[in-house]
């Protein structure tokens, strides 16, 4: 069977982009709020990881480069 791993906006890209900005937000307030913030961040790449589970996809591999393309582009979407 023919796979393509390439990334391309779609399921669990709003997901990733709010726990790159919750990461982000969470690294600025200290205690045991950070640590909160931080665990919903983590939270949310369980629905992209579980797409990719589901297409057969390496979901270690996928969530790395997803993480890698969030962190090129600005809040306004610009590289």
């Amino acid at each position: 069977s023919f796979q393509n791993d390439s990334v391309v906006a779609g399921g669990g890209a709003i997901e990733m982009e709010l726990s790159k900005y919750l990461r982000d937000y969470s690294r600025t307030i200290p205690g045991k709020q950070q640590l909160l913030i931080g665990a919903y961040a983590k939270a949310l790449e369980i629905i992209p990881r579980q797409l990719c589970d589901n297409a057969g996809f390496d979901a270690t591999n996928i969530l790395n480069k997803l993480r890698a393309k969030h962190a090129q582009v600005g809040p306004d979407g610009s590289p």
